[in-house]
This record gives C-alpha cells, sequence and structure tokens, in this order.
C-alpha cells in the first residue's frame, strides 16, 4: 500500500458512500485509476465491506455495556458462538486473552433486558462469571490512524 492507497481508505473509513469520482478528486487520479484502485485494495483484503454505524439510543436502546465472561469449565466455544448468535442484544464479541475468556458489548432497552440477558448467558449458553460496565460515552476515534505508519 502506497500513500494513496491509505488515503483513499482513510476516505473511505470516515464515509464508505463516496464515489469513484469524488475519491479520484480528493486523491488527484482518474476515476478510472481510483477505481482500479479500490478493486484491489477489495481483492487483497485491505477492505473487505462497508457497514453502517447505528445509533442504538435512537433504536431504542440506549443502555449500551461492555462484559467480560468466563465459560464454565469444559464449555464448547463453538457451542457459545452459535449461542452468542441467538441474543439480538449483543452487537460485538470478541474471544480475549487474560482472565477472561470473551467480551460482548450489549445494545439493551434497560436494565430488566440486560438482566435477562445476563439469565440466559448464565443459564444456557455456559458463562460461569461475568463482569459488566455501563458504558458512559462511545468515543469515535478515526480508523484511519493505523494508516498513518510508514509506506
Amino acid at each position: 500500500m502506497d500513500s494513496i492507497d491509505r488515503r483513499l481508505v482513510a476516505l473511505l473509513l470516515d464515509d464508505g458512500r463516496l464515489t469513484y469520482q469524488e475519491l479520484a478528486k480528493a486523491v488527484r487520479l482518474s476515476a478510472n485509476t481510483t477505481a482500479d484502485r479500490v478493486r484491489r485494495l477489495h481483492s487483497s483484503g485491505v477492505i473487505r465491506g462497508y457497514h453502517a454505524t447505528l445509533d442504538y439510543a435512537t433504536l431504542g436502546r440506549p443502555l449500551i455495556l461492555i462484559s467480560d465472561l468466563r465459560l464454565r469449565e469444559g464449555y464448547d466455544n463453538a457451542e457459545f458462538h452459535r449461542g452468542l448468535a441467538t441474543i439480538p442484544q449483543v452487537v460485538e464479541a470478541f474471544r480475549t486473552t487474560g482472565e477472561y475468556d470473551y467480551q460482548i458489548r450489549l445494545a439493551c432497552t434497560g436494565t430488566d433486558e440486560f438482566e435477562g440477558v445476563l439469565a440466559a448467558l448464565k443459564g444456557e449458553h455456559g458463562v460461569r462469571e461475568v463482569r459488566s460496565r455501563l458504558v458512559l460515552h462511545n468515543i469515535a476515534l478515526p480508523g484511519a490512524r493505523i494508516l498513518d505508519v510508514g509506506d
């Protein structure tokens, strides 16, 4: 990736709906050359897709929590993954190292719904221990910062 590719990725991170013409103008290349570069970034796996960013409060889910989970001894990870996929309040999940096995981000309507999710995680999804924290504010950092690391 050269500096133009990094700039294209940064622009697309900021607004994934930019047209080739808009991108081309920003990087001072032709629209065809820019389109070729973006297609190459896709085919090489640098860009894997485009996603919408949701405002969970507007969707009626203002309670955002980060929970660390420890599974019961011997519980199957694949089975846990399948179980997580059935819980709509789980909006992000990570397998982690350290004291806990997983970290999840939840978007709930309120504390009653959160308690229901906890009960399901512990009852039917193999979770032994949960440590949760309430998200007070999401700090949006530009993902393009990682692109500032050398050529």
